[in-house]
């Protein structure tokens, strides 16, 4: 059985940053891009190296790639989904777009900047697609240049085809289903929905983290700093909705609206299930339903929310 998430950051920067099997990188790429010229080669800026397997050496692993036409990639995993986080996306893209021209060179030497980002939560909740590819043009379609993109792929909004519908064809819908459905698979199983060479060696890249010690212990590593983290910052937004809880008893709310009132109760709400189905993710639970949510009072939510921190401290511990 294969026992390694490919969603962890370290295992996806070893599956898609590794210039030892830049085929991977390139399949995805196209995949995601569907270009009309394929991408043929990459280069990594910024590889994962054999001896970086120390300490927090890897604190940042996006990964970074330029094909032949000079386009820049930024491919990254998000397991959590901040309020922020499309305001980062566009700022990293931004970003590489920047730092490729100097004081006096001409804007004609920019080349495209591309981020793409895979989503381990669901960032658009009223679409049902799971890839979306954001460019600069107007409402009606007509684009203004092709220097930035951003696409992001929302895992949970895979569907993944029934057994009796066999072998996966599209090639973004295998990588979907690969790092939606690898862990906890047999190498058998996953090179029956996924037959190709690429699925084969990207399965050999998981059993690698898995055989090697230094390898593993860094994916270890990283995923209990993914989860301290995140149970930190799920414990900050609790902290924070308590004082206010406290504060509008001792009557700081005083002369607002009661508009106003009930919309920062909705706002409230809507940040509490974001952290439900956040640490849901985290424990490879499946997101609840929106709508049953939305029923719940906010103590409702608050206890559902402590259940789930109770359930990470006791895995962390």
């Amino acid at each position: 059985m294969i026992d390694i998430d490919p969603t962890v950051d370290f295992a996806c920067k070893m599956l898609l940053g590794n210039p030892e099997h830049p085929q991977l990188t390139i399949h995805f790429l196209n995949s995601v891009m569907r270009p009309a010229v394929p991408i043929v080669a990459v280069e990594y800026l910024n590889p994962i190296l054999p001896q970086q397997f120390e300490d927090d050496k890897l604190a940042i692993l996006d990964i970074l790639a330029e094909d032949r036409m000079g386009r820049r990639f930024n491919i990254e995993v998000q397991r959590t989904v901040p309020a922020w986080l499309p305001e980062r996306l566009t700022y990293y893209v931004a970003t590489q777009l920047i730092e490729q021209i100097g004081k006096g060179d001409s804007y004609h030497q920019l080349r495209p900047s591309i981020g793409i980002c895979l989503l381990k939560g669901i960032l658009f909740p009223v679409r049902t697609a799971f890839h979306h590819q954001f460019r600069l043009r107007t409402d009606l379609g007509l684009e203004l240049t092709e220097c930035l993109e951003i696409n992001t792929l929302e895992l949970p909004k895979y569907g993944r085809p029934s057994d009796n519908e066999g072998v996966v064809v599209d090639p973004l819908e295998q990588w979907m289903d690969f790092f939606c459905q690898a862990q906890g698979q047999s190498v058998e199983a996953v090179q029956k929905r996924l037959p190709s060479p690429i699925f084969t060696e990207a399965l050999g890249v998981l059993e690698m983290i898995s055989r090697q010690p230094e390898q593993r212990r860094y994916y270890q590593a990283r995923l209990k700093l993914e989860l301290d983290e995140n149970t930190r910052l799920a414990a900050e937004a609790a902290a924070r909705e308590e004082s206010e809880r406290k504060g509008r008893i001792e009557g700081r709310v005083e002369g607002r609206v009661e508009g106003r009132v009930e919309g920062r109760v909705e706002g409230r709400a809507d940040e509490r299930i974001r952290t439900i189905q956040t640490l849901r993710s985290l424990l490879n639970q499946p997101p609840l339903d929106e709508t049953t949510l939305a029923e719940l009072d906010l103590d409702q939510l608050g206890l559902m929310q402590s259940d789930l921190q109770a359930q990470i401290r006791n895995r962390l511990g």
